[in-house]
């Protein structure tokens, strides 16, 4: 008796901690699947972050930094218009695949005709980040995406709707519209987030196309 006493006792100990332990890592991916969300404050993401790169953070040869600032973050976020929306569609994933990109990608200067990170211009931009994050093939120029999808009123904009620009009376501009009036394009300045009712774009505005749902 005495015996099995001894046996059954470590026994129980390891499936007791076996299973706080399961418990545990389960509140975690449970918390790190919340904290993908974009309706989340920039403290939550910049912490979600940072306990997923504590590899990183505790490097210090390496120059660690959440991949985006709180500004930039905002421009993401959703507003209370868009909640509703993000509950029972794709929104949310779309918004993080566009947030990932960008992250990844905003320090990348502007080239005519580039389409890699030693530049890229406005079509490249667009038709790399739907052929990464959504596997969406787009003809490389601005010119052939604008026959791409299709018109959608500036009234009815979605985010991931293409939105192209007349600049010139020869050159065409195109980037994603995401939301809250702000589009995301590789500009001259380099890849940024900016406001359709900015006079110069507001002026220029040519059309949209929507090239998913």
């Amino acid at each position: 008796m005495i015996k099995k006493t001894f046996i059954l006792l470590p026994v129980i100990l390891l499936l007791t901690a076996c299973s706080d332990k399961n418990v545990q890592l389960q509140l975690k991916e449970d918390k790190n699947k919340n904290l993908t969300a974009s309706t989340l404050s920039y403290d939550d993401y910049k912490s979600s972050y940072e306990s997923q790169n504590q590899k990183l953070k505790n490097r210090p040869h390496s120059k660690y930094e959440p991949k985006i600032s709180k500004d930039e973050y905002e421009k993401l976020s959703f507003n209370s218009n868009e909640i509703n929306e993000a509950a029972s569609s794709d929104l949310l994933y779309k918004k993080q695949s566009f947030m990932d990109f960008y992250s990844d990608w905003k320090n990348v200067r502007y080239k005519m005709g580039g389409t890699s990170r030693l530049g890229i211009d406005c079509s490249g931009f667009t038709q790399k980040v739907f052929k990464e994050k959504f596997g969406i093939e787009l003809p490389r120029t601005t010119l052939t995406q604008v026959n791409v999808g299709v018109e959608v009123k500036k009234s009815d904009l979605k985010m991931g709707d293409l939105v192209f620009f007349k600049t010139s009376r020869t050159n065409k501009h195109v980037g994603i519209y995401m939301g809250n009036g702000d589009f995301l394009h590789s500009s001259v300045k380099g890849i940024q987030f900016t406001k359709l009712d900015k006079p110069f774009y507001k002026d220029s505005y040519w059309t949209a196309r929507r090239i998913m749902n």
